[in-house]
């Protein structure tokens, strides 16, 4: 049996203190509250204007319950002294700071990164932007979408005949995950030195490390691969086929192993597994419109039910093409209650399942819910050590 120690979350005793707005800085903060740490989000007085994206969440804003649940919120207006002063007092006693806002913002209000780890030796501070601080496009406004289509992510996304945004915020979400790892890298690093450090994520090199593969097919390959929607540029088969009654099933074919049984079992084509058109992956590329049409006709022959059955027979690899409504039915799909607007409402469960793991979520914050309260503890805090 593990005892109370052993699943003590990690980053239990950890404050961190965010200036953040949208996605990918509060996904980051999210995921280190979520690990045991006290996140302490600094908003203006008109809030994350994420509050207002929707109101899909029992009347709240979808994007805020998800990446702000278990924080604290208060409001500050650090151009004014005494709110500066005290924002100084919580910076001056946290683990890691985490901002993202407009490059340079935070300098012209006397709390660039650099000046808070001269005040705080041991402070780690995460930067995120768009493009990287200094970079020549730095100035630009980097939305989600903006990235996807400046990284070249919506290029090869979407179907033949138009260009597809990618169907989440995967930019922004790759930018906090990013964080978070550099975060984490950060506290080992302290353990070691003792010294806080600075680190920078952008939105633009998540996406920059995302398009490797396309990136080097163009610069040094034949060419960066097309618009294919559901279908893979370089294997075959690797794409959707419609069933008899509607359904759309996605097959994946790796390695001559599981093409020849596919033929046999599938297809029971077992001659079409030798056909020279066929015998090899590049030659199915080549072939592909001929191949798909010969394996379309069978799907389109079986109702869905009768096509998984024989594919689960041939040890094909298959995934069904399922609506958001399908997917929230999905027998892999866990959730955990989380209070929003006085009624439990059922979240995604986190992706990494610990041994701390408490199978609720804490709620997001209301405006300035811990305002009065974080300003006593920390006045509090000065006039005893002064």
């Amino acid at each position: 049996m593990e005892t109370v120690e052993e699943t003590k979350k990690p980053l239990e005793g950890i404050l961190v203190v965010a200036i953040e707005q949208a996605l990918a800085a509060p996904l980051c903060t999210n995921r280190l509250a979520e690990m045991g740490a006290r996140v302490i989000k600094v908003e203006r007085a008109e809030g994350d204007f994420a509050r207002g994206y929707d109101s899909a969440a029992n009347g709240e804003s979808s994007y805020f319950v998800w990446t702000n649940r278990g924080k604290e919120s208060i409001v500050i207006d650090f151009k004014q002294p005494d709110d500066a002063a005290l924002l100084h007092r919580i910076i001056g006693a946290a683990d890691i700071f985490i901002q993202n806002l407009a490059p340079g913002a935070l300098k012209r209000a006397g709390f660039s990164s650099a000046s808070l780890r001269e005040r705080n030796p041991r402070l780690i501070t995460c930067d995120i932007s768009g493009y990287g601080e200094g970079a020549e496009v730095s100035h630009l406004k980097a939305y989600d979408m903006l990235v996807q289509c400046e990284s070249g992510l919506a290029a090869i996304s979407g179907a033949p005949e138009a260009y597809g945004r990618i169907g989440v915020s995967i930019c922004d979400i790759g930018a906090g995950m990013n964080a978070t790892i550099g975060v984490l890298s950060a506290l080992a690093q302290r353990e070691r030195t003792g010294q806080g450090l600075g680190i920078e994520v952008s939105l633009f090199d998540g996406a920059a490390d995302w398009m490797t593969i396309p990136y080097l097919h163009e610069t040094v390959g034949a060419g960066a691969p097309t618009r294919q929607g559901l279908r893979h540029p370089s294997i075959a088969p690797y794409g959707a086929f419609a069933t008899a009654d509607g359904g759309e099933i996605v097959i994946s074919i790796q390695n001559e192993r599981e093409w020849t049984a596919f033929c046999r079992v599938f297809l029971r084509q077992p001659e079409l597994a030798s056909c020279a058109e066929f015998s090899s992956n590049n030659a199915r590329v080549r072939n592909r419109d001929a191949l798909e049409s010969r394996i379309g006709q069978v799907f389109g022959a079986l109702s869905t039910e009768q096509a998984l059955q024989r594919l689960a027979e041939a040890q094909t690899a298959f995934g069904q093409v399922r609506s958001v409504a399908e997917f929230g039915a999905h027998p892999a799909l866990r959730t955990w209650p989380m209070p929003v607007n006085g009624r439990m409402l059922e979240m995604i469960a986190p992706a990494v399942r610990t041994p701390w793991d408490e199978g609720f979520f804490r709620g997001a914050p209301a405006l300035g819910s811990d305002t009065a309260r974080i300003a006593a503890e920390f006045a509090a805090a000065t006039e005893e050590t002064a």
